[in-house]
C-alpha cells in the first residue's frame, strides 16, 4: 500500500515537473513570438519610412533638376537673342540707307523723265538742274552688303555625353543598407536632460564622426542635436516626462557620407530641470533658467537654486565662463537658502572657489582642486553615508561627496545634524563677467 502510494507521488510530482515546464516552455515560445512580432515590425517600418524617404528625396532631386534644366534653357535663349539682336542691327541700318537710296533714284528719275519729256522753252533749265542733282547725288556709291559668310549662322551645340554622364552618376545615386553600423546603447536620465550612448556595432567600420538626432514622440521631424567623436552626449532642454525619439548615425573615416540611422529608441526622464532663482539684482538668468550671469550690479550675495532639485546618487555639472576670480568666490551645494551671505563658504554647505580652494562648512580642507577655467566643468556626486538613527528630530547624517575639476578630484565626508533628501544649488561671484550653466 505504502508502495503504491509512493508510486503515485512520484507520479505527481512528475506531472507537476512535467506541467511547469510546459508552462515555462510556452512562456519562452510566446517571448520569442513577441520578439519576431517586434523584428517584423521592425523590418515593416523601417521599409516604410526608407520609402519614404527616398520618394521624398527623389521627388526633390527631379524639382531641382528641373529648375535647373530651366534656368539653364532660359540662360542660352537670352543669349540667341542678344547675337540676334547684336547681328541684325547693322543690317538693319544698311537696309535703311538703300531703302532712301532706291526712294532718293526713284525721284531722281522721275525728275529726269521729266526733263527729257518736258516742253523745249523749260527743257533746258529743267535738264541742268537735273544734271547737277544728279552729280551731286553720286550715283557711283553704293553702301556695302556683307555676304552671308561673314554674318552670323546661330547653331545650338548640345553634348550628347551630358546624358550619359548623368545616368552613370544617378544609377550609382542612393544605396540601401541593412544594417547601421552603430546602435543606440543606453538612456540615463538628468534633470531636465538625458544622458544618450551609443556603441559600434560594426567591427570592420572605422568611424571618425557621430551625429545624433531626437524629436519628440508627437513631431513629425528629427533634428541634429550633436556631431563629433564623442559616443555619448547629454541631451539638455528635455521636458520631464514626455518620450523623445532618438537615433544615431556614423560617418567612416575619410568619408563624407553617413551611415545609415539606428533603430530609433524612446527615452524620457522624470527629473525636473536645474533653475537659478530669478529676481536676485547681481545676476541675469537666461530664458531657461538654467544659465546665470554675473552682471555689472555691485549688488553681491548667493544665487541659489529655485528649488532642492539636486539628489544623492546624481551628478550636478556646473559650465562656466571665467570671469576675474576673487577668494570669496563659490559653486556649490547647500542644506538650506540663507539670505545675507555673500558666499557659500558657510556651514551646511559645500563648495569650491574660482581658485580650486575646497570648503566644508565654512572650513577650507588641505586637498584643493586647479582653478576653474573658461569651458571647464566642475562636477557633484554624493552618495549617503549614515551614522546613527535619522528621525524628523534630526540626527547624525553623513554624505560622501566627490568634487571634481580639471581631472582631479576630491573625495570626503561631510557631516550634518539633519536628514537631507535633496538640496540645493548656488553660486557666488565678486566681478561680473561669469557666466555659468547647471545641468
Amino acid at each position: 500500500m505504502e508502495a503504491a502510494e509512493a508510486e503515485v507521488r512520484l507520479l505527481l510530482q512528475e506531472a507537476r515537473e512535467s506541467i511547469e515546464a510546459a508552462r515555462s516552455y510556452r512562456r519562452e515560445l510566446q517571448q520569442r513570438l513577441r520578439g519576431l512580432h517586434q523584428a517584423r515590425e521592425q523590418i515593416k517600418d523601417s521599409a516604410t519610412l526608407t520609402r519614404d524617404v527616398l520618394e521624398q528625396h527623389f521627388s526633390d532631386l527631379k524639382g531641382t533638376l528641373k529648375k535647373l534644366l530651366d534656368e539653364r534653357l532660359m540662360s542660352l535663349l537670352q543669349e540667341v537673342d542678344v547675337i540676334e539682336q547684336e547681328s541684325i542691327k547693322p543690317l538693319d541700318e544698311c537696309q535703311k540707307l538703300i531703302e532712301h537710296g532706291v526712294s532718293t533714284a526713284d525721284d531722281l528719275l522721275r525728275e529726269g523723265e521729266s526733263a527729257v519729256d518736258g516742253d523745249v522753252g523749260q527743257q533746258n533749265e529743267k535738264l541742268c538742274n537735273f544734271t547737277k542733282k544728279a552729280l551731286h547725288i553720286q550715283l557711283d556709291s553704293l553702301p556695302e552688303v556683307p555676304s552671308l559668310v561673314d554674318v552670323p549662322c546661330l547653331s545650338a551645340q548640345l553634348d550628347d555625353c551630358l546624358l550619359s554622364i548623368l545616368k552613370n552618376q544617378i544609377f550609382r545615386h542612393g544605396t540601401v543598407a541593412s544594417r547601421p553600423p552603430v546602435q543606440l546603447e543606453e538612456f540615463v536620465e538628468k534633470p531636465g536632460g538625458i544622458l544618450v550612448r551609443w556603441c559600434k556595432v560594426d567591427d570592420d567600420f572605422i568611424p571618425q564622426d557621430y551625429r545624433l538626432q531626437y524629436r519628440k514622440s508627437t513631431a513629425s521631424h528629427f533634428e541634429d542635436v550633436y556631431v563629433g567623436p564623442e559616443t555619448e552626449f547629454i541631451v539638455l532642454h528635455i521636458d520631464p516626462n514626455v518620450d523623445y525619439q532618438f537615433r544615431v548615425c556614423a560617418r567612416g573615416d575619410g568619408r563624407q557620407e553617413w551611415s545609415p540611422w539606428s533603430v530609433p529608441q524612446i527615452g524620457r526622464t522624470t527629473l525636473v530641470p536645474h533653475e537659478w532663482t530669478a529676481g536676485l539684482e547681481g545676476y541675469s538668468l537666461s530664458s531657461r533658467r538654467n544659465i546665470a550671469l554675473r552682471n555689472d550690479s555691485q549688488s553681491c550675495g548667493v544665487l541659489y537654486s529655485k528649488a532642492p532639485t539636486y539628489f544623492c546618487g546624481q551628478t550636478l555639472t556646473f559650465r562656466q565662463t571665467v570671469g576675474q576670480p576673487d577668494r570669496r568666490d563659490s559653486l556649490g551645494v547647500c542644506v538650506e537658502q540663507r539670505n545675507g551671505d555673500d558666499s557659500l563658504q558657510r556651514d551646511k554647505a559645500v563648495c569650491i572657489s574660482t581658485n580650486g580652494a575646497v570648503f566644508v562648512n565654512g572650513k577650507e580642507m588641505t586637498n584643493q582642486l586647479p582653478a576653474v577655467t573658461s569651458g571647464s566643468t566642475v562636477t557633484f556626486d554624493m552618495e549617503v553615508v549614515q551614522l546613527g538613527p535619522c528621525s524628523n528630530e534630526g540626527g547624525n547624517f553623513k554624505l560622501r561627496v566627490t568634487i571634481s575639476s580639471n581631472n582631479r578630484e576630491v573625495v570626503f565626508d561631510w557631516v550634518l545634524d539633519q536628514c537631507c533628501g535633496s538640496l540645493y544649488f548656488g553660486c557666488s561671484f565678486s566681478y561680473p563677467g561669469w557666466k555659468v550653466l547647471v545641468f
